[in-house]
């Protein structure tokens, strides 16, 4: 058989495996989740986002006090630093003036040998005073000296302080932006008939939540009136209805949680603490029973969102990113307790 002739048998034969062989076997799809395990998923990300805003809103307010704090000392420095200038000058005046004026006698010695005891009494009297003033010129220097090398340490370790801040600020911002993308992947994986489904099986669930709170009786039988100041900061939260959420936004144009009540409150003439964290630790604690429009209502167990409470079973909150300052139920999402910004201080 001719060399042609073989090749061409030869490649007739592989043609005839390639078409018997096998076609190899598909990648199988990766299997959907239940919408049910979606939506755990989608509130486990909102709430370790939560979680990580309300962590750089509390760094953020510490760094604002720590700048004010480092301004304070450097001006307290520069004017100890002034003080000990004029300390230094009037020291050396008295020096120039002692060594001029020395004389190889002392007071005692210039008493013995004058002429006139009584002017050399009234001589000792003026030398005296002057060696007074010396002593105080003196005190006052090594004062100024003290203070101004304490300010200098204190102004050090602000600034240190507020350096170590900064960075903590930095590797907070950091994580709320990885939280952020990890929610914004799961909802980019979803179709639109899955993000219909999540949405209901969401509003389903807080609908049951809010019948079962107010069916315990939890929340009394009766509305409260609104303290005056409750009453502004109740207008002034409902003012923003619509504006969108943006975490560690304290307004006007958009707001996370804890920046929407404490703006409002601050409105009302009673500044309250920026966090929901802090809110809930340093404000008094109401009973549910007890609401009324104004109080806070803090959220999940590591109190990280809060909502201002309208009356009648509803809150207004700014939710979660991607949504606006709107009004919900009280129980939108599980209840930790409430606060009253204006009552009277508790006793921790």
């Amino acid at each position: 058989m001719s060399g042609t002739l073989l090749r061409l048998a030869c490649t007739a034969t592989m043609a005839a495996q390639v078409a018997l062989a096998p076609a190899p076997a598909l990648a199988a799809p990766e299997p959907q989740r239940p919408v049910a395990q979606l939506l755990t998923d989608l509130q486990r990300l909102y709430r370790q986002t939560e979680q990580a805003t309300e962590a750089y809103n509390a760094t953020a307010e510490k760094l604002t006090a720590q700048r004010a704090a480092v301004k304070r000392l450097d001006g307290e420095l520069a004017k100890a630093r002034l003080a000990l200038k004029g300390s230094r000058g009037d020291a050396g005046r008295l020096a120039r003036e002692q060594y001029q004026n020395s004389s190889n006698f002392s007071v005692y010695v210039r008493l013995l040998l004058a002429p006139d005891p009584q002017q050399a009494l009234d001589e000792g009297y003026v030398i005296g005073r002057v060696a007074g003033e010396r002593a105080a010129t003196l005190n006052r220097l090594t004062g100024a000296e003290k203070r101004a090398d304490a300010l200098a340490r204190s102004a050090r370790r602000a600034l240190d302080t507020q350096l170590t801040l900064a960075g903590k600020q930095k590797k907070q911002r950091d994580e709320v932006t990885r939280r952020l993308a990890d929610v914004e992947r799961l909802l980019a994986s979803l179709t639109p008939a899955q993000r219909g489904e999540v949405s209901r099986l969401e509003q389903d669930g807080v609908a049951r939540a809010q019948r079962s709170l107010t069916g315990s009786g939890a929340l009394g039988d009766e509305d409260r009136p609104a303290s005056a100041a409750g009453g502004q900061a109740v207008r002034y939260a409902l003012d923003q209805l619509g504006k969108p959420y943006r975490w560690g936004a304290e307004g006007p144009a958009s707001f996370d949680c804890s920046g929407l009540t404490s703006r409002a409150w601050a409105r009302a003439g009673t500044p309250i603490p920026r966090t929901s964290q802090e809110q809930w630790a340093r404000l008094p604690r109401v009973p549910l029973n007890s609401l009324r429009p104004g109080d806070l209502v803090i959220y999940f167990p590591e109190a990280t969102h809060v909502a201002l409470y309208l009356g009648g079973g509803r809150v207004v909150q700014a939710p979660r990113t991607g949504e606006n300052v709107k009004i919900s139920p009280l129980a939108a999402n599980p209840v930790l307790g409430a606060v009253r910004p204006d009552a009277a201080p508790r006793r921790l």
